[in-house]
């Protein structure tokens, strides 16, 4: 008896044809041939084996929608499958990550973070935080939304625009703008 079929030693882009179809023997030489390389790579961006397992298998799964289209080139397989798992790896990291809601967000995490400092400290947090509240609340929504998203949530200007969906350069204009706003208001505030 071999220890591999010969769909296992198929080279690559056959795999991924007879995967595109839905070939059962061409469908497991891929998962098998590229499961260890998707798993590690899942694993090392979630840091959670059960997340990173789950992640491993929507990559076959979108694997398996796109792999009609895959060119070989423009990437190898591996390539192809492993920009595939960062891309679901970072997506679910992300939908594990609350969505910031201003207010409650803001006060949360300073609150979070200076639980051990003395009282008088705190309540001088609590006023500043509550004064950062109100210019946040000042902007416009959706500026004070992608400042929220950038500043609190630590997301990109890229990751504002996919959460927002709006385009990248929209998401760049209303955190450029919101961040001078927010800037000017406290000039104001010192000067006043």
């Amino acid at each position: 008896m071999e220890l591999f079929s010969r769909a296992d030693r198929t080279d690559d882009a056959s795999l991924i044809a007879g995967f595109a179809i839905g070939d059962e023997a061409a469908s497991t030489a891929f998962v098998r041939r590229f499961q260890d390389a998707v798993y590690g790579l899942a694993l090392s961006v979630t840091r959670e084996p059960g997340l990173a397992e789950d992640v491993s298998q929507e990559v076959f799964v979108r694997a398996w929608r796109a792999a009609g289209n895959y060119d070989p080139r423009r990437a190898s397989v591996l390539t192809w499958l492993l920009t595939i798992t960062r891309n679901a790896a970072i997506d679910a990291v992300r939908a594990r990550r609350p969505t910031p809601v201003l207010a409650d967000t803001l006060e949360r995490l300073i609150g979070a973070t200076l639980q051990s400092e003395e009282p008088e400290r705190l309540a001088l947090v609590a006023l500043e935080s509550r004064r950062a509240v109100e210019r946040l609340r000042a902007l416009p929504l959706e500026q004070a939304r992608a400042v929220a998203l950038a500043v609190l949530g630590g997301c990109t200007a890229a990751e504002v625009g996919q959460h927002e969906h709006i385009p990248l350069g929209t998401a760049k204009t209303r955190i450029r703008t919101g961040l001078r706003r927010l800037r000017d208001a406290l000039k104001e505030e010192s000067h006043g």
